[in-house]
């Protein structure tokens, strides 16, 4: 068996594949036009994030493993090591500059290792811890490196970061159950009469189309909720987290595209899509 961490020095911190991978994302819409050592530290951040994503989905061998090396590694910023993994001496240098808190990255790897053995939910309120750990760290990690530690501005964060999560697993409702994971809550699928079988069809059943109207409706009644944080901040802090917002707004709209089939294709944001929500959410119009 490789050593623990080895497959992240080997493919998951390879730079061009995480280049490519933060270039599918929405979030460098706004991050271009920040001064260069801002950027530099929310990749460094996202780097991470990714791999840690990565090992957990993607890995051969024992992830468990895999995981549990890259978690010490990591430790090893907050205790004067120097790390093996490159996306963790790029990290270094963020927590050094930023004085970044340990917690929500070892968070991170938690989620992941609950993705190890944990495959349903079984109440939407479930799903929700498990965003505790999964979504709400990088929110609180792009605060801190803004220096916000208001806990009204947390909780904002909070939500903002829980409704991009469930948005994500609405997107790739069809991706997961071939991985053999479902988010969607057994008491919801219960209450639209959707059966885990229907999620291996080629397209959904009009039952699975009420349902995920349903969860968009309520990832974006959360994502809105949230989004009044931008009107608490100032500067690149708030072209940041507006961009974050415009994402998942984008993701909403691609959802309702697919009125709720999300087995035929995964339905993605449109990159005009974000730019015209991040230019409304920076005019104050957060709300409807």
């Amino acid at each position: 068996m490789s050593a623990p961490g080895s497959w992240a020095a080997a493919r998951g911190s390879d730079r061009a594949r995480l280049d490519r991978k933060r270039g599918a994302e929405n979030f460098p819409v706004a991050m271009r036009v920040l001064p260069a050592p801002l950027r530099a530290d929310l990749i460094a951040v996202y780097d991470v994030a990714r791999v840690i994503d990565d090992l957990g989905d993607e890995a051969e061998g024992d992830r468990a493993a895999l995981l549990a090396g890259f978690a010490a590694d990591l430790s090893g910023i907050w205790l004067g090591a120097t790390p093996r993994e490159p996306v963790l001496r790029a990290l270094a240098r963020a927590v050094a500059a930023r004085r970044l808190s340990e917690r929500p990255f070892q968070d991170l790897v938690r989620a992941n290792l609950i993705d190890q053995r944990v495959r349903r939910y079984q109440t939407y309120q479930r799903l929700r811890e498990y965003c505790a750990l999964s979504a709400h760290p990088l929110g609180r990690i792009v605060l801190e490196i803004f220096d916000v530690g208001d806990p009204a501005a947390i909780g904002l964060s909070d939500q903002v970061c829980a409704a991009l999560q469930l948005i994500e697993h609405w997107q790739d409702v069809g991706e997961d159950r071939a991985a053999g994971r479902v988010y969607l809550p057994a008491e919801d699928l219960a209450r639209f009469g959707v059966s885990e079988r229907d999620l291996d069809a080629d397209v959904a059943s009009p039952a699975l189309r009420r349902l995920m109207t349903f969860q968009t409706d309520r990832a974006e009644a959360l994502l809105r909720s949230g989004a009044e944080l931008i009107g608490a901040l100032r500067g690149w802090a708030r072209l940041v987290v507006a961009g974050y917002v415009a994402g998942g707004l984008a993701g909403v709209d691609a959802l309702r595209r697919s009125r709720g089939d999300v087995l035929a294709v995964s339905p993605r944001a449109r990159r005009a899509d974000v730019v015209r929500h991040l230019a409304r959410l920076l005019c104050g119009a957060w709300r409807r």
